[in-house]
């Protein structure tokens, strides 16, 4: 190998370097947001809750200062216009069950729980459908357009992978809807159904493992860059 390519070689190895370890300090920085973003959700969920936001304040909610946000809501359930989204929980597959709230002046969706298959029709559940006024305690929920993982929600057939509270609610034919739903607490409803307070609060934290590696990778070019500076003709 000449001297030249050599150089080039060690050139090319020193801009990789300095690459592999921007990108190690950029998953350092992400491992600190994420950790107060952690800090942030837990203070959330745990703090007394606040009145549901209305429309007054609905270009104000976002995902980073809102979500999972303890929020309360007075109304009634729309039960007749519930709609079921597919999930997979710690007690199986099933359904979440949304149904619009009615509060004065806009229309709230309550993820009121979780449903097995067995309990997917209204009628193997009648007694969890509360009538008249009722409280609801829960967390803020920003919205899941469009549907999940390769699997886009049906309207038209009514199969739904996602809670994307637009689409329900053009579905649905609810008018002034929030932006956002609010999962409900573990409060019992009547009957056992739906089962509420199943929201998981989890956020992967690979960062530290992710930051190691591009170290190690912008060490190794350092080694590489430096063989080949070392040799001689």
């Amino acid at each position: 190998m000449t001297r030249t390519r050599r150089a080039a070689f060690a050139a090319a190895a020193l801009i990789a370097a300095i690459g592999l370890a921007a990108l190690g300090v950029w998953q350092l920085e992400r491992r600190m947001w994420k950790h107060e973003l952690v800090a942030a959700v837990d203070a959330r969920i745990h703090a007394a809750p606040v009145a549901a936001p209305g429309p007054g304040a609905w270009n104000a909610v976002d995902a980073k200062d809102d979500a999972y946000r303890r929020v309360i809501a007075a109304g009634t359930f729309r039960h007749d216009r519930e709609t079921l989204v597919q999930a997979v929980t710690d007690r199986g597959p099933g359904y979440w069950v949304l149904t619009p709230l009615e509060t004065p002046g806009f229309t709230l969706l309550v993820n009121r729980g979780f449903v097995p298959k067995d309990r997917r029709n209204p009628t193997a559940r009648t007694a969890g459908n509360i009538a008249g006024l009722v409280t609801v305690t829960g967390l803020l929920r920003v919205t899941e357009p469009e549907g999940a993982f390769l699997r886009s929600n049906d309207p038209a057939a009514d199969r739904w992978f996602s809670r994307d509270v637009a689409a329900i609610a053009k579905a649905r034919g609810l008018r002034n809807t929030a932006p956002y739903f609010v999962d409900a607490d573990a409060t019992p409803n009547p009957g056992g159904y739906p089962v509420g307070g199943l929201t998981v609060v989890r956020f992967p934290d690979n960062h530290m493992v992710y930051a190691l590696t591009w170290f190690a990778l912008c060490a190794l070019s350092l080694f590489f860059a430096w063989r080949l500076w070392r040799i001689r003709d």
